[in-house]
């Protein structure tokens, strides 16, 4: 198939497993199509296990190859993405927060790393630089998921400022620290041991500091032209260019594009609209990026459903999902809590946050692609078949209690 082909049958396939939800389900709608699109993939499977004739699994998974979600996603989906969740997030709100988003996107992401690589290469037997790979991989919370979460939660500013923050930036940072791990493991070098960790932090500070310097740098430049423009369609193409171009020049540059998506955002987000366009261009902009949002999150929602034709489903694959399921909750936790309780002599928390923080951090596309994109070895289906669990479980229980959870806790439930 045609990658134009295939483009028209996912958003064809999206469209009708949407009004499915919509007429039968009535779920959430990003939660709704994937259910949807994981039930025809395991109905499929089934057929194919009861009818092997009709080899509609082989054929179905043939396409899902063709798709090759990593790249889909990390290299064309995330940025725009990114781009769109950053537009709504206003940086006065996320100035008042910056301690607590600073501290779970960095020291949250580590601890994160640290509990579910531990506990999953010391249960399953891998070597633990391999175990911490998965840690990384399962560590970032999908923005993608929670903003979507976070429209039904009707939760308090602050505590909406925080969950929304730390997704768009744990993301960027949690991709850094993967491939920082996966390098060590998987490439290696004749180097000593220092010199690989040595290089790995010039890595970080290259690829996270360079990412938000350029988004910075592209999102203040954008804003400036736009000053002088006063045309809502070439303005909404603008901002186009901004989060196409700005991507491909972050991965051309080696610094890393999902941060400088999320800054030149922010950006264009809150000056840019405020300052850099007129009333009847700010509509148009914030109307074109919500439809771009939602449409991609449909695709990529019925993309994951699909992604179970890529897993293993061995006994040891799914008592190693079986496993990962409580780690990453733990690590989640972990995450959460040493962030808040460092900072919680200096100041006062919303009712419920670590909780509502532990349970909202929803894992995602992010997590699978990262997934699908390690490089062969003899653990890897195991890790593929753990990270989908983990998805699986973290998008249907957590994505379907998380707002109701929250409603509750942060008006009044119980402290955090």
């Amino acid at each position: 198939m045609t990658l134009l082909q295939i483009t028209s049958l996912l958003i064809a396939l999206a469209g009708v497993f949407g009004a499915i939800n919509y007429l039968l389900l009535r779920l959430p709608s990003s939660i709704g199509i994937f259910i949807v699109s994981l039930m025809a993939s395991l109905t499929i499977l089934l057929l194919d296990r009861l009818m092997p004739g009709l080899g509609m699994a082989d054929q179905v998974r043939s396409i899902v190859g063709k798709i090759e979600f990593s790249d889909a996603l990390l290299e064309g989906m995330l940025g725009l993405l990114l781009f769109a969740g950053a537009l709504h997030v206003r940086l006065g709100a996320l100035k008042r927060e910056w301690t607590i988003i600073a501290l779970m996107a960095t020291l949250g992401v580590a601890l994160s790393t640290a509990v579910a690589g531990l506990g999953f290469a010391w249960i399953m037997g891998m070597p633990l630089i391999v175990g911490l790979v998965f840690g990384a991989l399962i560590s970032p919370t999908d923005p993608v998921a929670v903003l979507g979460v976070l429209r039904d939660a009707d939760l308090p500013q602050t505590l909406e400022t925080k969950i929304a923050g730390e997704s768009l930036f744990n993301d960027g940072v949690g991709y850094v620290v993967y491939l920082i791990l996966v390098g060590v493991a998987f490439t290696g070098s004749g180097a000593g041991q220092e010199d690989v960790w040595t290089r790995a932090l010039r890595l970080f500070v290259q690829e996270a500091f360079g990412g938000a310097l350029l988004g910075l740098v592209l999102g203040w430049l954008t804003f400036r032209l736009m000053r002088r423009i006063d045309d809502y369609s070439l303005e909404v193409l603008l901002t186009l260019a901004l989060a196409f171009g700005g991507y491909e020049l972050a991965v051309a540059l080696h610094v890393s594009a999902p941060i400088m998506a999320v800054c030149a955002g922010l950006l264009i987000g809150d000056i840019g609209t405020r300052h850099g366009m007129s009333e009847e261009t700010r509509k148009y902009v914030e109307a074109f990026w919500k439809l771009i949002d939602e449409i991609l999150n449909a695709v990529l929602f019925m993309m994951i459903g699909f992604e179970v034709f890529a897993i293993a489903l061995s006994m040891d694959a799914v008592l190693a999902g079986a496993i990962a399921v409580p780690l990453a909750l733990a690590a989640r936790f972990a995450a959460v809590v040493v962030p808040v309780s460092i900072l919680r002599p200096f100041r006062d928390f919303d009712s419920g946050v670590v909780r509502i923080m532990t349970w909202g951090g929803l894992k995602g596309g992010i997590s699978v692609a990262l997934a699908l994109s390690l490089p062969s070895s003899d653990w890897t289906p195991l890790m593929l078949t753990a990270t989908y669990a983990v998805v699986v479980f973290s998008i249907i229980v957590q994505g379907l209690t998380v707002a109701p959870l929250a409603r509750r806790l942060s008006s009044g439930g119980g402290p955090g």
